[in-house]
């Protein structure tokens, strides 16, 4: 079985068929959130401390960090701040370094910029998973030989110079031109993660049908773990947590093995424990069976223990 290793400092997350669901949490990215990017720009760093706990401690198997913030203030001061070259690889490490110092998870490393991915990889602790490459050649050149050189398992995105195709056969193509390529550097595909690229539903309504073949088909051809941002399926959308919470326990099914979502939404993760009981990856119930204890009563003791107790005295007499 296709096995992906990533790490923190002392724990070692798997991706793999037969694994648990792997969730990414997705909270630490300033992109389209106006707010975080402000206080990025003044080092406020409190919701960012604050979305890494809250997602570990909602269930969340890895964070992704991603540095693609805009600084507008800093820009008008200074026209270095526009170009993400310099505001990302300094940015990066400070991310990193704070959410290290706040929960011990793996990290994926996303960016668009390969020195704030080599920033970031400089300053992560064991082994994270890195968060690009994709078909264009300029990019496989470039991200390739980082991943060998630090020896990272890598997302693999199936787009490429053309763009994001609809047409799933090319995706797939653009997926298995990556992994050859990445062969080529001597990097092995357990240490691919496909990102199929979810199309939105409501722009596409074969969009959940496309994605579940394609994940059937990069596990049996290619051998491949797989990933996606899971939201994309709802964009535009009411009720997206409803169609989250669906979707995703249907791609599991259909062979995916991670996500990057946000674990904070209970109807997803409750979707996901389901999805690996009914998988048998949640040995003996255990995850299921701990998320749906009924709260204990501050004074009284935990359901059944009284009982318990009472049948081992009556034994005992």
């Amino acid at each position: 079985m296709t096995q992906t290793i990533v790490e923190s400092k002392t724990k070692t997350a798997i991706i793999g068929f037969d694994q648990p669901f792997c969730v990414i949490g997705e909270r630490i990215n300033p992109t389209g959130r106006k707010a975080l990017a402000a206080e990025l720009e003044v080092d406020n760093f409190s919701t960012v401390e604050a979305d890494a706990i809250a997602q570990v401690a909602a269930g969340a198997t890895m964070l992704d960090v991603n540095s693609g913030a805009v600084f507008k203030n800093k820009m008008a001061e200074d026209p270095r701040y526009a170009d993400n070259n310099f505001v990302e690889p300094p940015l990066m490490k400070k991310l990193i370094e704070l959410v290290q110092s706040v929960v011990d998870v793996p990290i994926c490393i996303d960016s668009s910029v390969p020195e704030a991915l080599e920033a970031g990889l400089a300053a992560c602790e064991g082994r994270p998973l890195l968060n690009s490459v994709t078909g264009e050649e300029e990019r496989m050149e470039t991200i390739l030989p980082l991943v060998k050189k630090y020896n990272v398992p890598v997302v693999a995105i199936s787009n490429d110079d053309t763009g994001i195709s609809e047409d799933p056969e090319v995706r797939f193509a653009v997926a298995k031109k990556i992994v050859e390529r990445a062969a080529d550097h001597g990097i092995p595909a357990h240490d691919i993660v496909v990102d199929p690229l979810v199309m939105p539903i409501g722009a596409m309504a074969t969009a959940g049908l496309q994605v579940f073949e394609l994940v059937r088909k990069l596990r049996m051809e290619l051998g491949v773990n797989t990933t996606c941002g899971a939201s994309n399926v709802s964009f535009g959308l009411p009720n997206r947590h409803g169609i989250n919470g669906a979707f995703l326990p249907m791609a599991i099914a259909s062979g995916m093995t991670s996500a990057i979502m946000n674990p904070v939404r209970p109807q997803e993760m409750e979707a996901i424990r389901a999805a690996n009981l009914l998988m048998n990856n949640d040995p003996h119930g255990a995850a299921w069976i701990a998320a749906n204890k009924p709260p204990v009563v501050e004074g009284e003791a935990p359901r059944g223990a009284r009982g318990g107790r009472e049948s081992r005295r009556r034994r005992r007499a």
